[in-house]
């Protein structure tokens, strides 16, 4: 039997931030169905910035998984494929995604990603974390402006984060949905997951209560714009 391919992506929160997100966090970890999980974070859209990569390692040994960090400016000796599928949750950091993927294909780990989720290594992640694993959506990587972006493509449709937190994002993600410069697809509110089971979205969940998912489908030449109820978290069991 395959394992279930399984992603995870956040609007915003989580890993990382200064404000951790034990709810979502714990959620994450819970994907993989282990006690401790072996969970990998990549900062490479942040450029592997200190301070995310110390608020990560110290929430997730609070909640009881063994951390570890790959880098690309200083990897790992030896395979970074061994590496990363030496885990059973790869954590991916916000920041810019266009410099993300770059350097991904670069380095090839846009490969060994996909073997990962080949594999039933849960993907995750927020922003930019959440954004790059879709068909494509909008990003803040050039200075001063929204614009589409052509991501890995392991999802099909385009994804939008921050979709409440930044209010010039939304209406570029609906005009570019709707004009289909980019797909059809989903937008989420900061503190909101969806989790995708085999490329399809199987549950969205929300550390706060005013949290909400959204789906934007184009259909002949409109746009029709669907909320989504989140299932709000709590300190038991999330899945």
């Amino acid at each position: 039997m395959r394992p279930a391919k399984t992603i995870v992506a956040i609007g915003g929160g989580g890993f990382s931030m200064s404000k951790p997100d034990p709810l979502l966090d714990r959620y994450i970890l819970e994907q993989t169905g282990k006690r401790k999980p072996r969970i990998c974070f990549v900062g490479t859209a942040s450029g592997d910035d200190e301070s995310f990569i110390a608020e990560y390692k110290a929430q997730a040994k609070r909640l009881g998984a063994k951390p570890s960090h790959l880098s690309v400016f200083k990897p790992p000796v030896g395979s970074i494929k061994d590496f990363v599928l030496a885990h059973d949750v790869i954590y991916v950091a916000g920041g810019n995604t266009r410099n993300l993927l770059i350097l991904w294909k670069a380095w090839g780990l846009d490969r060994v990603m996909r073997a990962a989720y080949e594999r039933g290594i849960v993907l995750a992640g927020h922003s930019a974390g959440g954004l790059c694993w879709f068909a494509g959506g909008v990003t803040d990587s050039w200075p001063g402006r929204y614009s589409p972006l052509r991501c890995l493509g392991f999802l099909r449709g385009s994804f939008c984060p921050h979709y409440d937190a930044e209010p010039k994002r939304r209406p570029v993600y609906r005009s570019l949905v709707k004009s289909g410069r980019l797909p059809s697809g989903w937008a989420a509110d900061d503190n909101v997951a969806l989790r995708f089971t085999n490329g399809v979205l199987t549950q969205i969940v929300s550390s706060r209560r005013a949290g909400r998912a959204h789906q934007l489908v184009r259909r002949s030449g409109k746009l029709e714009e669907h909320t989504l109820s989140a299932k709000l978290l709590s300190r038991g069991a999330h899945s």
